[in-house]
């Protein structure tokens, strides 16, 4: 098979870009508070030996093989499943909508850190952060009543937000994004450094160090911890999501992959911990101060960005005007670089299929994203937005996994991709990688899979399920379109099986 042919502009101009691409993409916004959170839900110290499993059966071989996929392909995902055969093309298309999707609500998310930067320079909040949010931030209620009321400070953000990751991702690759990532992502990780190392200077830090880390080993025999760990690992590799593939489309020759999968899989399991250290040391300062237990102060997601955050900081006197806007700055660099990365599949593949200009292509996609995100603005986007992230993570990412791992060591083949994946490597892979991916992965995600859209059905009111079925015609209905449309290139050849 003959590789899609590469122009310098389409490529990394070094391996420290593409690393920097890739733990940007995984070290997300998401990974400041999500890991944290989970461990300490999920039997503490405990958490760590299912999490390591996770990692080895799951996250390293996923990544290989969309490292391998990405580099021996050069080409879009839905390109390289509809070289395989062409039927699978659509399969591609969905994964990368699904991606998009997601893209979609997590910039309102990025809006909201960014307002609460500029609010942590004066404590804007005020003294009841939980008020503050919920009258200014979300609004509305877990209804559909004011989806055509907008928050202004909200929109007028996610506008600003959406222009910059076009300005940044419309340029050619190593004059927006490499540029980008290589300044970002290690300002992410210095500023984190900042942030824990104070934090480890708190007093209390050790009941919040002691809550988060305090093995429950009964938990090993709960079905819901493996689970946990396998989701969290999902969620912050970014597997399955086309972003590896992508990103490692643009590799040049002769690079060494499985270096790269294991220096990305270990900056992102030693950030997500040093995160954890962090968070549950401010936790547990703050537990100190209230006389709160941390159980009752750790919540996740939006509540605890937002509002156990602000509050920390609002005891924390003179010094929380540096670690306040140090902290936020930190989450909003995890989001631009994390936004770069979902938006990269789908730019990338519209423009393999139809000949656009790079710039066309990203222009067309964040005016689209932009218009469509203005949804999750209004008085009812809080409520779009939590059914739109479960839906799409419980179903839809998941399910993209186990169609990847299903293709492509079933019907490709893995070997074909193990002479370039084993190139100049201390550790090679070989019959036990594609076992892992042939036979224990499909096994493990389709059961995720499985008890998650239970969950998802069993807990859902008729409205939800309403807004998910409304999801769900969207996500088989573009990709279907996409597919459908003729391509303008010439490189869709199906490849020997």
């Amino acid at each position: 098979m003959t590789k899609s042919p590469q122009s310098k502009s389409n490529q990394w101009d070094s391996s420290f870009a593409f690393l920097m691409a890739m733990i940007g993409s995984a070290v997300g916004l998401g990974n400041i508070w999500r890991f944290s959170h989970v461990v300490y839900t999920n039997g503490g110290g405990a958490f760590f030996i299912p999490y390591l499993i996770a990692i080895i059966i799951l996250g390293i071989p996923f990544l290989i093989m969309e490292y391998g996929l990405g580099y021996h392909f050069k080409d879009s995902l839905s390109n390289i499943l509809k070289k395989i055969k062409p039927k699978f093309e659509v399969f591609g298309w969905f994964i990368m909508f699904i991606v998009f999707m997601v893209l979609l609500y997590y910039m309102i998310i990025i809006g909201w850190d960014f307002i609460y930067l500029i609010l942590s320079f004066f404590k804007g909040w005020g003294m009841n952060p939980a008020a503050y949010f919920a009258n200014n931030i979300i609004v509305g209620g877990d209804n559909l009543n004011n989806i055509l009321e907008f928050i202004l400070p909200v929109s007028l953000i996610t506008i600003l937000l959406w222009v910059v990751v076009w300005f940044i991702s419309h340029k050619d690759l190593n004059e927006g994004l490499s540029r980008v990532v290589k300044v970002l992502v290690p300002l992410l990780f210095i500023t984190m450094a900042v942030i824990v190392v104070y934090a480890l200077t708190l007093p209390g830090q050790m009941i919040g160090l002691s809550e988060l880390f305090k093995p429950n080993w009964s938990n090993l025999t709960n079905i819901d911890i493996w689970l946990a760990a396998f989701g969290q690992v999902v969620f912050s590799l970014s597997v399955g999501q086309a972003v590896a593939v992508t990103y490692a489309s643009y590799l040049p020759e002769k690079s060494k992959l499985l270096d790269k999968v294991f220096i990305v899989v270990g900056a992102n399991a030693g950030f997500e911990i040093f995160t954890a250290i962090g968070v549950f040391s401010i936790l547990g300062f703050m537990s100190l101060n209230s006389g709160i237990p941390v159980s009752n102060i750790a919540t996740s997601g939006s509540g605890l960005l937002f509002i156990v955050f602000p509050e920390i900081f609002n005891t924390m006197g003179i010094m929380a005007y540096i670690i306040g806007p140090l902290f936020f700055l930190c989450v909003l660099f995890a989001g631009i670089t994390s936004a770069l990365a979902l938006l990269e599949p789908i730019s990338n593949a519209i423009t393999q299929k139809f000949g656009y200009s790079r710039k066309k292509t990203v222009t067309l996609l964040c005016a689209i994203g932009l218009i469509a995100s203005l949804i999750f603005t209004t008085g009812s986007g809080n409520y779009l937005l939590t059914i739109a992230d479960s839906f799409l993570n419980e179903f839809g990412i998941l399910l993209s996994v186990i169609l990847q791992t299903i293709i492509i060591s079933w019907y490709y083949g893995l070997r074909k991709l193990i002479p370039e994946l084993n190139y100049e490597a201390k550790l090679k892979v070989g019959s036990k990688w594609i076992f892992i991916l042939k036979i224990v992965l499909p096994i493990v995600l389709i059961l995720m899979w499985i008890i998650g859209i239970i969950n998802l059905i069993a807990t859902e009111t008729g409205l939800t399920l309403m807004v998910e079925l409304i999801i769900t015609a969207i996500i088989i209905i573009v990709p279907i379109i996409l597919t459908k449309l003729p391509s303008k290139t010439s490189k869709n050849n199906q490849v020997d099986m």
